[in-house]
Formats: C-alpha cells, structure tokens, sequence
C-alpha cells in the first residue's frame, strides 16, 4: 500500500542498527564493527562534515581504495542532506580534477594510498574547503583526521541535529565516461536506490545475515549496490581494499562468505589460479555477474566449479541504479530444456518496462535488433549540469541505453553489441572518444581511431588505429606512453595500428569502425555493429 511518507534510503541504516545492534556489520584488515557502531559512526561523521560547514545540496568526495570508511561515506553525507561522490581512483590526476572541478564539492575525504593525488585535486579546485584523511598513517599537515575527530564526537556525545534528504533528492553521483570525452555526473536518488534494492533482495534470494564480500571498486554502483542490500538484510559485509584472488578465497573461507558479485574478468582470474583448490568454498550461496558480457566457454567454467552455488548474471548501468534485467540461476545449466537461454542476460526485473526500439524509437517485434530502452522508478534523475544530454538520454521518458539487443518470444533479453562503440575492459567502461581526444593532441598523429579488441582475460582491450602526419615518426611505446600521462591507464591503447592507407570513410566521411574492427572479430561472437 503506498504512503506518502518520505523514501529515504538512510533508514535501513537505522533499522539495522535498531534491530541487530550487535550483529557483525563491516569486517575491514581483519577489524569487525557492528550494526550500532557502524550507525554511530555514520552519524558522527554526518555531524563531523556539519561542523565543517556542509550544507544541503553541497557534495562531498571520496577518493581512496575500499574501506569501512568509504562504506559509511555511502551513508553520511545523506544524513544531513549531502551528496557523496566517490572519485575512481584508477583515474589520471587531470581526469580526477575534472571530475572535482564539475561537482565542486566542499569537502574531499582521501586515504593515504591518494595524498599526493589529493594535494594536485586541491590545488586546482577551489571549492574544497577541508580535506579529511581517513585510514592508517599520520595526519598529513593541513588534513583533518576522520578517525580522531568522529572518536571524539562519538565519546563526547556530540552528535548534531540530522536533516536527511529524501525521494528524488541526489544521495550519490556517480562519474561514468562520456560519450562526448569527458565524463558525466549520475544523480540516483532514494527512490532509485529502494527500487533497486527492494528489487535485487527477492531476485537473488538474499537472506537476513548473510555474510557478503564486496571486493569490487567501491566507485562503481556494481559493488556499491550491495552497500544498501547488505544493510537492509543485517548483512555482514567483508569489504577487501582492492581485487586479491587468494586474499578473497582465504576471506571466503574465514567469514563464511555467502554471496559475491564479480565481473567475468575476476571469475576468469579465479579459475585460472592454481590455488583455488585450496581453500573451502562451499558457504558461497549466491555469486552474480555483471559490468560486462560473459562468454559461453566462461560461463561453463564458473557452472561447473560451483555446482552447489546459485549464479546470477544481471543487465544493467550506473543510470539504472543499476539492475535492468537479471537471468535467473535455473537457466545457468548446460543441458535441458532452459540451457538454451545461457546466451541471454534474463529479463527485465518487476519494477522496469524495457523494449526494443527502432531509429525513430518506435517498438519492434520480439527476435529484431534494435536499442535497449528501459523505464522505471531505478532510471536516474539525470546528469549533473548536463540538462541536453539528460533530454536526450531520457527522451520521451526512456531512459537510451545505447546497447542493441533483442528480446525473444517470452521476454529474454539477447545483447547484440553496442549501438555507440564503448568497449567494456575489464567491467570498466571506455568511451573511444576520450582516448581519441588524448591521441589527436599528439603532434605526429594525421588522423585516429581507437575500437576495442578480443582479450582472453579482459574481455576486450583498447587498441588504437592511426595514420601519421607525413614525415613523422611514432612508436607503439611512445603513443601508450603519451596517453598514459594523460588518462587513466586502463582506458590506454594495448596495442596499436599504424595504417600506410587512408582511413575507411563513410558517405558522410566518419570513420568506419566496422572496417577497422572485422579483422581482429571475424569469427568470433560479433561486435560488428
């Protein structure tokens, strides 16, 4: 029965602690903090950034490796109706003061594994009022420290008056690439968040209690999701600073892991390492995929090491919050009459209408390609600052995923490729227009193009097709390292092209990324789109 109370995603936090005050909450370096104290700390940490001048409306960063901290940032900021925006650490310096300079927070949290990244961000941004540094090691001069200073709020109970954000209010931004080289602010709300978590609970069969690892990069709404999972469930969350095979199958054995979503580039790290017989594995009742597509040969491999374990693989995107469809583990097997779904991504979840549509957006009929669009209450409020290209991406109230697909007779979504030409490495995200900008400031490069490539572990890779300049000398080397001054290394080329011919032209003189694709993808599963 709907209410018309307020949606605010911070309850669950209250609840948990209410309810399970001393079930285990975080484990994080092998340090365990319960439901209540995780609330208190949250609150203190709310109180701490008030102290500092927060308001609502303002945004506070995050920028640091996976912690207890960055988990309580998930929280903190909402309670006094703040925004928090988690920085991705894997970015260049200059890509991570663009990131800050658009959102101009007033505030940046920073472990000590990003100080010197931290002093560049706050030269060149001058919204930041305060930089708190959270984690082990001194307190850099001109730093306050969380810790010290949440401790003694705590003690002293000192907690200030909360005044959390609701509904449609922003509780998190989210960087993603741009389609137009540079990235772009997702807003979610709380009614996102609900939606997806009220969504993603029944859909994997989670239970009250489980032990949950979160080891993907806290700076992605893949791994974030399970923040709000976790705490309406009670859960206990192991949160591992970054991704470490043995450390994580010791984890799983240790705490009793229940359930884990990874992206296929870790599944195929996992079953590829010698130790993995090594370690009891059998509490993992639940494990999930997503971020990126997973081929058939590696969807078997992960079948048959974990028989006794439900699998998931779930469809989605940051703008999604992030859940749009989900196949369900009864279609993960290799024979019978449902292993023929094994190459679809499931169908769309209850809360989400998608179709398939035409160039004019109009629907087609089940088993044609077209572009994936989807509504529902998940679907972002829009892009920070960026009012054209939240019109375009949420026109006539679909959200445009810009990925070709179709849906088959009872609904089961069949991914095609990409309508733009993102290329997903690794579960991340690389718009070829952002590595294009860095490669045509390079003084040999004539003309360029960047497409992505088969990788065995990443899925797929970077790789750059140019023609020189007449006269002009490059090396590969040179190129990946002129681009790796300049963007996040994981966006770099891995290899590259040096064309003696002109580039394919369209009619219209684009470069045909088709043609330049079809030797490396000729016969493999098709990303000629």
């Amino acid at each position: 029965m709907e209410t018309n109370q307020p949606v605010r995603i911070t309850d669950l936090l209250f609840a948990a602690a209410d309810n399970w005050p001393e079930k285990p909450a975080i484990t994080f370096l092998g340090r365990t903090q319960n439901w209540l104290e995780t609330k208190n700390r949250c609150v203190a940490a709310a109180t701490l950034l008030q102290n500092l001048g927060v308001q609502a409306d303002d945004r506070v960063a995050f920028l640091g490796l996976n912690s207890n901290v960055c988990f309580e940032s998930y929280w903190s900021p909402a309670l006094i109706g703040a925004t928090m925006v988690p920085v991705n650490f894997r970015l260049a310096v200059r890509e991570m003061i663009e990131c800050v300079q658009d959102c101009t927070p007033t505030i940046l949290i920073v472990d000590s594994h990003y100080l010197e990244q931290a002093e560049q961000i706050m030269e060149h941004c001058s919204s930041l009022t305060h930089v708190i540094h959270c984690g082990d090691g001194d307190t850099p001069a001109g730093m306050l420290s969380y810790e010290q200073a949440i401790n003694d709020i705590i003690i002293n109970e000192t907690y200030g008056e909360l005044c959390p954000s609701s509904d449609d209010e922003t509780v998190i931004i989210f960087y993603t690439g741009g389609t137009t080289g540079k990235s772009k602010g997702v807003m979610l709300s709380h009614i996102n968040f609900k939606y997806n978590t009220e969504c993603s609970i029944p859909l994997y069969r989670m239970q009250h209690h489980w032990a949950f690892l979160i080891i993907g990069p806290l700076f992605h709404l893949a791994a974030g999701s399970r923040v709000f999972s976790s705490t309406a469930l009670g859960g206990h969350v192991v949160i591992l600073p970054r991704f470490d095979v043995v450390q994580m199958m010791k984890d799983i054995e240790k705490y009793g892991i229940n359930s884990a979503t990874l992206v296929p580039t870790m599944y195929q790290m996992i079953l590829d390492h010698p130790e993995l017989g090594n370690y009891d594995l059998s509490s993992l009742k639940m494990l999930a995929s997503g971020a990126a597509p997973l081929s058939l040969a590696l969807l078997s491999r992960i079948v048959k090491a974990f028989p006794e374990t439900e699998f998931f693989q779930t469809y989605g995107m940051t703008e999604a919050a992030p859940i749009l469809t989900s196949l369900d583990s009864k279609y993960h097997v290799l024979e019978g009459p449902n292993a023929n779904k094994l190459g679809s991504v499931g169908r769309a979840v209850n809360h989400v209408d998608l179709i398939i549509a035409d160039e004019n957006d109009k629907e087609v009929p089940p088993n044609t390609v077209g572009q994936i669009l989807a509504r529902g209450k998940n679907i972002m409020t829009g892009y920070w600052h960026l009012p054209e290209q939240t019109a375009e991406a949420l026109k006539d109230g679909w959200y445009h995923t810009g990925d070709a697909g179709y849906l088959d007779e009872e609904g089961f979504l069949f991914l095609e490729g990409r309508v733009k030409d993102m290329i997903v490495s690794g579960g991340e995200n690389i718009y070829p227009i952002e590595v294009e900008n860095v490669l045509e400031d390079h003084p040999a490069i004539h003309q360029c193009a960047v497409i992505g490539i088969p990788h065995e572990t990443w899925g797929e890779a970077v790789h750059a097709v140019v023609t020189l300049k007449e006269g002009a000398q490059l090396s590969e080397q040179e190129l990946v390292s002129f681009c790796k001054e300049n963007i996040a290394s994981y966006k770099c080329p891995v290899s590259v092209t040096f064309r003696e011919e002109p580039m394919p032209l369209s009619p219209i003189n684009k470069i045909l990324k088709t043609e330049l694709r079809k030797p490396f993808w000729e016969g493999r599963d098709s990303k000629l789109v």
